[in-house]
């Protein structure tokens, strides 16, 4: 080190150009050029890897936007299924020549099982209130208060039943409620 640096000073002593580069690095580490090249390479390699990695969010999110839209499009196609031999039913029913009421009482009490086997397989729940049940507002529509020989703000009577999809409600069921005595 102490010769290198006699070196350098003979150099400036007379005259010679001296490199800075290789008056601050000392012998056998990489020199300024070295350690840029290879800097410059970590940058090129990085950049393509955060370039490659924004290229696969971006699939990413155009992938999640396509099944959301596929979701979409395509999520009453299980429940279409069920419906279509309920429809089938109806049809066959009304292409009877010379239906008895027993006959048409017997299609209709099929095509209602069916029906009610479509809704099960699919999460559609029915809520029918029984009398007496309190009055849950998340569920049931009051739309008359009455008096009654039961508990303020319970069910007296069931108007219209209520449907719920999983716990989403769908339709609240129409109730009429007892009054406060």
């Amino acid at each position: 080190m102490q010769d290198q640096e006699n070196q350098e000073l003979n150099q400036a002593a007379n005259g010679e150009p001296v490199d800075a580069a290789q008056a601050q690095t000392p012998a056998g580490s990489p020199s300024v050029e070295e350690q840029l090249s290879a800097t410059e390479a970590k940058l090129a390699d990085m950049h393509d890897a955060f370039m490659r990695a924004k290229a696969e969010g971006e699939n990413i999110r155009r992938r999640a936007q396509e099944d959301v839209s596929k979701a979409h499009k395509f999520a009453i196609e299980s429940f279409a299924e069920a419906m279509v031999p309920v429809r089938d039913s109806l049809e066959m029913a009304l292409k009877v020549d010379t239906p008895s009421v027993e006959s048409l009482k017997e299609g209709v009490e099929m095509t209602l099982k069916q029906l009610t086997s479509a809704f099960e397989k699919n999460r559609l729940l029915e809520i029918l209130p029984a009398q007496g049940d309190k009055l849950d507002p998340n569920k049931h529509q009051a739309v008359a208060v009455v008096p009654a020989e039961q508990e303020a703000n319970t069910v007296v009577t069931v108007l219209q039943k209520g449907y719920m999809i999983a716990d989403r409600l769908l339709r609240p069921a129409i109730v009429t409620a007892a009054q406060a005595k």
